[in-house]
């Protein structure tokens, strides 16, 4: 195997290349920024009164989408804020999708990494070093995550700050009705597990194994219905699954990762084939952890 040394050169300063060419290549082949299975939907994409994107990417298998800008040089608060208003613009044009900013430049300076990272506590951002290695005649472009989305914690891990409760305080807070379909849903998951039980919170109804929780699916009873929070990636095929059995699916909580489904009374048996399958799923998930 040989060895070749390869010269690290800035974009910015050379004589031939721009941003243009970096898009080009990023378009090409869109896997190269390491954010996954990505295809390109559009690139110098025109935004309301804001210029335009550099270029548009989704997740093949999800309804993910990143908005990507790319800056030569150093970053500075000019391309954040940039980057952050594009991304705002897309998510409000297009809701039905997950949003995620990302942020390329060649040098991203531990002021700005900083404030980068103040940042991904309250909007998904993704920043990205990006280096140039010459060798020969030929260039190629190296790219590192050095600030990652921030995934919040799940419900299972602030257990300890959750205040318990028990059964006839939902039976007031809801209703003896809409707690009989927790009732239910457990007995779906139990074809998984059989040793889960309810676990009855203040701000929720989980489920626990052994005094160990297991929130995989939770519940939230209201008077006259509950709500039925599977944790499961977004995915179009969901989606459709969702669709297709007629269920009430609410706007998906991407800050947990729930789909959010309103059942009424007769609505679990009506649909026992199809929660039954999604409780499945999430169940199938949450041993991935």
């Amino acid at each position: 195997m040989d060895f070749t040394k390869f010269e690290t050169i800035s974009i910015k300063n050379h004589p031939e290349l721009d941003e243009k060419w970096v898009q080009a290549r990023i378009a090409e082949d869109p896997s190269i920024l390491g954010l996954g299975d990505v295809i390109l939907k559009d690139k110098e994409r025109p935004q309301p009164r804001a210029g335009r994107l550099d270029l548009l990417l989704q997740e093949a298998e999800s309804n993910e989408r990143y908005e990507v800008e790319v800056q030569l040089g150093q970053t500075d608060e000019k391309h954040i804020i940039r980057t952050i208003e594009y991304w705002d613009i897309e998510r409000r044009r297009f809701p039905q999708y997950e949003h995620i900013a990302v942020i390329v430049a060649e040098d991203i300076t531990s002021r700005f990494l900083n404030v980068i990272s103040l940042f991904n506590g309250m909007i998904p951002l993704v920043a990205i070093q990006m280096k140039a290695l010459k060798a020969g005649n030929s260039i190629g472009l190296v790219f590192t995550t050095v600030v990652d989305q921030m995934t919040l914690g799940l419900l299972d891990e602030d257990e300890e700050v959750q205040e318990t409760t028990d059964r006839s305080y939902w039976e007031l807070r809801g209703s003896k009705k809409t707690v009989a379909i927790a009732d239910e849903l457990l007995e779906l998951a139990r074809i998984h597990d059989k040793a889960l039980e309810l676990k009855f919170n203040k701000f929720y109804i989980g489920l626990a194994k052994e005094s160990q929780t297991r929130n995989f699916i939770i519940f939230r009873p209201k008077k006259g219905f509950l709500r039925f929070e599977p944790r499961l990636k977004s995915t179009i095929e969901i989606q459709e699954f969702l669709a297709s059995a007629e269920l009430n699916v609410m706007d998906y909580d991407s800050q947990w990762g729930r789909y959010r489904i309103r059942l009424q009374p007769g609505d679990v048996e009506k649909s026992k084939k199809v929660l039954a399958e999604v409780i499945a799923r999430a169940f199938a998930e949450s041993n991935k952890d």
